[in-house]
């Protein structure tokens, strides 16, 4: 799988994997601070970004996209952190491959099924005819006039892309994302992963409650929770000092 990544630092790899509608540039500004200690290495998700536009999309294919990803780069252990969805695949990869994992950190994502709640957004993006926009302001005036949320919209308008012959594009795959949103929301399921894994939440995110953690903790009986308080389901964008520091002081243990 040719994933589109980007590399910064020297060290121990440490992948980092975005969430849905999102991509690897979301993780740029945190990446360069890791990179400090570690060779970082941020990823495009299939159907994201810059990588491959494919008409399937499931935690299974996604762990495996990783594995071929790292095998092609000569990578066999590594430290994964992910976000939302890339929280799941990284839970994912490392049920199914767990000798390939140093260290796992999951921010603001549970192993249960979630319930539907992403209608809004894709019925504003479907309702957009990116092929006859104009510019970059028309369509974040059609956005914000569909979803009551500038920061939704303003992290959505970050996959419209200009094309080389004129005219616009969205980087993800949009009908495949929709095609597969149940399986999006699906649970993990799988035998249990026995090491190390930090989960870290947002305070005031209702992605994982505290009655969720029981359920977590049978599939991940080594782990251990941490809440920043404050912040919202985008830990890294609204806490980067806090997010830094728990998962650097789990990483060096």
């Amino acid at each position: 799988m040719n994933l589109n990544h980007k590399t910064f630092g020297q060290g121990e790899p440490l992948v980092i994997l975005h969430g849905l509608f999102g991509m690897l540039d979301n993780w740029q500004t945190m990446a360069k601070r890791f990179a400090e200690k570690y060779t970082v290495i941020l990823v495009d998700q299939r159907n994201h970004g810059r990588s491959p536009h494919l008409s399937e999309h499931n935690y299974e294919l996604l762990a495996n996209d990783l594995k071929e990803f790292l095998e092609e780069n000569w990578i066999y252990e590594a430290n994964i952190l992910g976000h939302s969805m890339g929280g799941k695949t990284a839970m994912q990869f490392a049920m199914d491959f767990p000798d390939m994992v140093e260290k796992l950190v999951v921010v603001d994502m549970g192993v249960k099924e979630y319930p539907p709640g992403h209608h809004e957004i894709f019925e504003a993006l479907f309702s957009l005819d990116v092929s006859k926009l104009e510019s970059r302001s028309a369509a974040q005036e059609h956005l914000v006039s569909k979803i009551n949320d500038l920061g939704v919209v303003q992290f959505l308008m970050k996959n419209l892309s200009r094309k080389k012959e004129g005219g616009f594009q969205w980087k993800m795959n949009l009908q495949a994302l929709h095609d597969n949103y149940e399986k999006i929301l699906s649970p993990i399921e799988g035998t249990t992963y026995d090491d190390e894994v930090l989960f870290v939440r947002g305070g005031a995110s209702h992605y994982v409650k505290d009655e969720d953690w029981g359920a977590i903790q049978q599939l991940f009986p080594n782990s251990k929770l941490v809440t920043i308080d404050g912040a919202g389901h985008w830990v890294h964008a609204v806490a980067p000092d806090a997010l830094y520091m728990e998962v650097m002081g789990f990483l060096e243990e």
